[in-house]
């Protein structure tokens, strides 16, 4: 979408929500000569959603929003600058979650008015009651959902002669797969015995979200349901887990899907991911929900009109790091993995203009602006609210209703799993995945072997835990995996 119909469809949602509450005639509440500033990554993703909501919130109040952005490298460092300093420069901060351990002593915490309604208890429950919270606080707003999901070509699944095929060589039906190891088959089939198509599309660059789409493989295995937070670490210990058998069969299956996608594969962060796919080079994929925006929209799509949608595969084995073995279940578990948790917006304890940032903040993730960012081109913003993933009218402008359908209740099943795993988010977050990318990049190429990867990464990881101070990251850890302090 052009920067100018982007802007007019922003000023003609600020006029609509102005017209619709009357704010247009009286500033309810008058925020008349204030104001605030939010800062967030350069844009146009995330950054036009604070803009879609500055318009609006102008219209309602009669203050006034100015976004600063700055380039995604630069974020971090600023904004825990002028945090740890007092800094007033910000009122409204947009950030990453991994980075909450380092910006939550320096919140403020959320009105407890904002805490309750309608609008508060449509936010899914792992936003409302886990990525929000710290420390038993809510010291933040999710403005944007993320959560890996699956993409597949409807046309190529319900293709007579693929399906023929397709049984034929694996002796069950051609379909959604249900386990990562159908997963592999499809990526395979479509990669050796269909021509024109290569079987799917991960990020594989380091730097490029490479270790989310590890992540998603690996949270069937080591996510158990039985033992929360335990993905990552040990949550008693803090001992890392990375290279515990759960974490080899992850990479190995990771590395394997790197075999069944375009030759090119091992360059491809998530923008060429979803390029491959809506460009109709790929059958399937995995990735956040912008894949099936993108791919649905006739203007940057080859196959609008005939993308699907369900969860990331899981699976019926999954490892138990207490007892060192792998526990078997009836059906795959539904596992899903929160990659990345969605964009947060918080006030500072700094702020000179707390009220007026906190109802900036609640305009911004209400269901009206924050429903209209999911659909608008640039916004970057996926569903977060129960009701995002059950206006079927707003999703009809980009999705068939088959589309629209699949997609929405993908959404709104992912976030909503019985067996949902959080992200990482520690203090050194960067030191972290820092040395989990290199020995990735390693283990892709060739280099090492899974196993030998991970064992460098576990060695590191622990060592970084020292230094940092074992106790200070096991009481993040926890916190930040939902579970009570010891």
């Amino acid at each position: 979408m052009g920067g100018r119909t982007l802007l007019n469809r922003l000023k003609l949602s600020a006029a609509v929500l102005a017209l619709s509450t009357g704010a247009a005639f009286a500033c309810d509440p008058d925020f008349s000569g204030v104001e605030i500033t939010a800062t967030t990554q350069t844009g146009p993703y995330i950054a036009s959603a604070l803009t879609l909501a500055g318009e609006a919130w102008a219209e309602k109040t009669c203050g006034t929003v100015k976004v600063v952005e700055f380039p995604w490298s630069e974020l971090y460092p600023k904004i825990v600058t002028t945090l740890a300093s007092g800094d007033t420069s910000f009122d409204v901060i947009a950030f990453a979650p991994a980075w909450a351990p380092d910006f939550t002593p320096f919140l403020a915490e959320m009105p407890a008015e904002f805490q309750e309604g309608e609008a508060w208890e449509d936010i899914a429950p792992v936003y409302r009651e886990q990525l929000m919270v710290w420390n038993d606080q809510v010291l933040s707003q999710t403005m944007d959902g993320d959560v890996h999901t699956y993409s597949y070509r409807i046309d190529l699944f319900e293709d007579e002669a693929n399906k023929t095929a397709f049984r034929e060589k694996y002796g069950y039906d051609l379909a959604v797969p249900e386990t990562w190891t159908q997963y592999l088959d499809i990526a395979e089939f479509f990669q050796n015995d269909v021509d024109g198509v290569y079987g799917t599309a991960e990020a594989f660059r380091r730097g490029g979200q490479q270790f989310w789409f590890l992540f998603s493989h690996v949270a069937a295995y080591a996510s158990h349901p039985d033992l929360p937070g335990s993905m990552f670490f040990d949550p008693e210990t803090m001992d890392a887990q990375v290279n515990n058998p759960a974490w080899v069969r992850g990479l190995e299956e990771y590395i394997r899907a790197s075999e069944l996608a375009p030759p090119s594969a091992l360059n491809f962060s998530f923008g060429e991911v979803n390029a491959a796919f809506a460009g109709g080079q790929v059958a399937e994929s995995i990735g956040w929900g912008d894949t099936g925006v993108i791919a649905a929209d006739p203007n940057q799509s080859t196959v609008a009109g005939k993308v699907g949608s369900a969860k990331l595969p899981s699976s019926t084995e999954v490892y138990n790091y207490k007892t060192g073995e792998w526990d078997t279940f009836d059906e795959p578990v539904d596992t899903s993995f929160m990659a990345f948790g969605g964009w947060q917006a918080a006030v500072p304890q700094s702020s000179r203009n707390q009220e007026a940032a906190w109802d900036f903040i609640e305009l911004l993730s209400s269901p009206e602006i924050s429903g209209q960012a999911t659909v608008t081109g640039g916004t970057g913003v996926n569903p977060y609210r129960i009701s995002h993933t059950t206006d079927m009218e707003r999703w009809s402008s980009i999705f068939s209703e088959r589309e629209a359908k699949e997609y929405l209740d993908t959404q709104r099943e992912a976030v909503t799993a019985e067996n949902v795993a959080l992200d990482m988010r520690l203090p050194g977050y960067f030191s972290y995945t820092e040395l989990l990318e290199i020995e990735l990049s390693r283990a892709l190429a060739g280099e090492v072997s899974p196993q030998e990867a991970l064992d460098t990464v576990a060695d590191g990881w622990n060592e970084l835990t020292d230094e940092f101070g074992r106790d200070t990251q096991l009481a993040a850890y926890r916190s930040s995996m939902g579970l009570p302090a010891q």
